[in-house]
């Protein structure tokens, strides 16, 4: 897409809405973790998505793009489908086993900062200047505190590292694939949130069964947990994603993330017991603020509109 965001108050809702969304859903999947394996939690909350948004979709006459696509559109496509839901599925299910909710949900704001210098090279009217700039070191520095010295210790001695890391290759998909999404040509929001799950579910599937063998059979309280993953912050919310990324690009939807790790401790602490070590709470700060500074334009925008 050429034309500059278009930011209004339905998109500042949308985000408000995604960002409490995400922020309870890492705790859900601890939940859905005591009853299941990593990559079978991600299969089955993209594949029940999937199947969901396809009747959807059937109901409205498959429309997808507007005109005949340019060269390598699928590719990009799958690329996107990949980015956004199959691979950091993975890597938070599995991440979520060594780390608590609390921290998969401030890693996530790693995802603002990623998107910045991406955006300014790739999507127009994104432009990094100097206020976004130091917004970006800001932010880094607290992407440092929140993966800690030990995560980059080659001793094997524990698995939090990685699961750590897990996390914030998650939120580096997710920066990737709003970059990408934007830079799609015009198409149908419905169609292209149902084709990019069932990309993921393609993808997913087979990774689950190469890796994991068979599902297990799970208790009826974590397949309930996995429905409501696969309802909720998956099928509708990733709906609300295309669509706050396709009207307001990738920089505003990155605004999620203001809420996401706020809601993410807060719940974690409040109904798992989870701890909140000094260093999560400055790490916390600091990516903040760093996309706060980073966003200031954004937010003075919707206090004068209001």
């Amino acid at each position: 897409m050429s034309q500059a965001p278009d930011i209004s108050f339905k998109s500042w809702l949308m985000v408000a809405v995604l960002g409490f969304t995400w922020g309870g859903t890492f705790l859900v999947t601890e939940v859905a973790l005591e009853g299941l394996t990593p990559f079978w939690l991600a299969a089955g909350r993209i594949g029940f998505a999937a199947v969901l948004m396809m009747a959807i979709w059937a109901g409205l006459g498959f429309k997808l793009f507007d005109d005949p696509v340019p060269r390598g559109t699928w590719g990009a496509a799958c690329l996107i489908g990949a980015l956004s839901s199959a691979v950091p599925f993975m890597l938070l299910a599995w991440g979520q086993q060594f780390v608590t909710s609390g921290f998969a949900g401030v890693s996530m704001a790693a995802v603002a900062l990623i998107v910045l210098p991406l955006a300014h090279f790739l999507v127009p009217g994104e432009r990094l200047n100097l206020r976004k700039g130091l917004g970006f070191i800001i932010g880094f520095f607290g992407v440092c505190v929140l993966i800690g010295a030990q995560a980059f210790e080659t001793t094997g001695a524990s698995m939090e590292p990685a699961g750590r890391l897990a996390c914030l290759g998650a939120a580096t998909c997710y920066a990737v694939s709003s970059i990408l999404m934007r830079r799609l040509p015009p198409v149908d929001t419905i169609g292209l949130s149902t084709v990019l799950l069932l990309i993921g579910a393609l993808l997913v599937i087979p990774l689950a069964l190469a890796v994991e063998g068979l599902p297990p059979m799970p208790d009826t309280k974590t397949l309930i947990v996995v429905i409501m993953l696969g309802l909720i912050p998956t099928a509708a919310a990733n709906l609300l994603r295309v669509l706050v990324v396709r009207t307001a690009g990738p920089v505003f939807m990155s605004l999620t993330n203001y809420q996401v790790p706020l809601w993410s401790v807060v719940l974690g602490a409040l109904l798992l017991g989870e701890p909140l070590p000094p260093s999560l709470l400055w790490a916390m700060v600091l990516i903040l603020s760093g996309v706060a500074l980073s966003q200031y334009g954004a937010l003075m925008r919707l206090f004068r509109n209001g």
